[in-house]
């Protein structure tokens, strides 16, 4: 990407990632004693426990951190926020929806079971999220603070999705303010949902916690140009979903509105709004530095 004089290959990704085992961990050890169908089980691990980024339970951590508070503290949320986050993937890549056959370089979950099972173990993973913070947070006032921030990103998440797919717009709006409106809501919001619960979880005051906020929600926005970036300028094999499937249903993407090279500098613009917003928390935010290089030159 413009500005930055390194690639994705640089970063110590073992280091970046390593809150996931114990994030998928106590994901596990919370489906394994929670009873449901076989079938449903199996339909829920597939779409959760089958590999990705974990970016969302990743920022979690990473947050509560920041703040001074301990990676055990997070871990509830950051399982949430995984559910959540798979329920949305799930969902989107149902027939009704962007109807696709690949994620993660597997088959989607309706082609791997059927529709009716990835509708339902869509719907289910969202009410496991709030039932893992139920149980598993012992604090009520905490327990109701994370729901809020999870519920709230939800429903930011969802009406991104209907605006993407089933958009109603205001005639007098741009192109351009109208794939803002998607992005900071579909991608954006439940990263700025694992900022905030992380944040919350360390005990982070309203400097804190508005520092936090503005990181997540540039990240957010910069998170998705560079998907929009990726989706035309990199294959199907090596991005493990179906390439170039905005441009062919034509939707609002940033190359499409602004072309390849402004694109990057729109991404160049954000990572230094990101960088700049997390400056008041000092050397503990670092590894939230980290994740904000990476995710600007990331290439899937």
């Amino acid at each position: 990407m413009a500005g930055s004089t390194t690639d994705a290959k640089a970063f110590d990704l073992a280091a970046m990632t390593a809150p996931v085992k114990a994030v998928e961990g106590f994901v596990a050890d919370f489906l394994e004693a929670r009873p449901m169908p076989a079938n449903l089980r199996e339909a829920v691990e597939y779409a959760l426990l089958g590999g990705g980024k974990r970016l969302r339970p990743i920022l979690v951590v990473r947050s509560c951190e920041a703040v001074g508070g301990a990676a055990e503290q997070a871990l509830a949320p950051a399982a949430a926020i995984e559910m959540i986050h798979a329920f949305s993937l799930v969902h989107d890549d149902l027939p009704a929806m962007d109807d696709d056959d690949l994620r993660r370089g597997r088959p989607t979950l309706h082609k791997h079971t059927s529709e009716a099972m990835a509708i339902l173990a869509g719907d289910a993973l969202v009410s496991l999220a709030f039932e893992l913070v139920a149980t598993r947070v012992k604090d009520a006032n905490l327990i109701a603070a994370i729901c809020r921030e999870l519920s709230i990103g939800t429903n930011d998440m969802i009406a991104g999705q209907v605006c993407d797919t089933l958009p109603d717009w205001d005639e007098s709006l741009e192109p351009i303010e109208r794939l803002e409106i998607v992005h900071k809501h579909k991608t954006a919001a439940l990263l700025r949902a694992s900022c905030r619960m992380g944040g919350i979880c360390g005990g982070a005051d309203a400097k804190q916690l508005n520092a936090l906020t503005r990181y997540a929600e540039a990240i957010g926005l910069m998170f998705q140009v560079v998907d929009d970036v990726l989706d035309v300028t990199q294959s199907t094999e090596h991005l493990g979903k179906t390439a170039g499937k905005d441009e062919a249903q034509d939707k609002l993407t940033y190359p499409a509105i602004l072309g390849l090279d402004a694109s990057r500098e729109e991404v160049e613009r954000l990572r230094i709004a990101a960088m700049k917003a997390i400056e008041p928390l000092g050397p503990a935010a670092e590894p939230l530095r980290e994740l904000c290089q990476f995710m600007a030159v990331r290439d899937k």
